[in-house]
């Protein structure tokens, strides 16, 4: 008998920026929008299923949209009463997902606005194909 196998691959094209903050979500979100002058508006619940028996936990989640370029940019937390999106990241609070091309001086003057922020602790570029939960980012 001949066994046929499915090859499953995630597209994990984008950038992650882990970010550690003792705040609010919707504290940080703001603090975001005015310094990088982004316009990041809740959206629904990011949902993450770890036991098909089980409820999926609900991460909250920020979407802004750059019509030049395409570009989405999503703020999650990491963080739930019940667990982590990326539980090997556990002492990372929010994780920022741009999709579409960034290219490096805007990436690093993003990163250099975000750590200049007083409620922010460090924020830094992560590499999402070196995460064992990956598929959890998958917006």
């Amino acid at each position: 008998m001949n066994k046929t196998y499915l090859k499953l691959s995630l597209d994990l094209d984008f950038v992650l920026i882990a970010i550690t903050a003792a705040v609010k979500d919707y504290i940080l979100c703001h603090k975001i929008n005015k310094s990088l002058e982004f316009e990041f508006e809740k959206t629904e619940d990011h949902e993450v299923y770890y036991n098909i028996d089980e409820a999926p936990l609900s991460f909250s989640r920020f979407y802004y949209f750059v019509e030049q370029g395409e570009i989405e940019y999503y703020l999650v937390n990491n963080r739930n009463p019940e667990g982590f999106l990326i539980p090997e990241m556990n002492k990372v609070d929010f994780f920022i997902i741009i999709q579409q091309y960034v290219d490096k001086e805007d990436l690093n003057f993003i990163l250099t606005r975000l750590n200049k922020l007083p409620d922010i602790q460090v924020a830094a570029q992560i590499n999402p194909l070196k995460l064992k939960s990956k598929e959890n980012l998958v917006m």
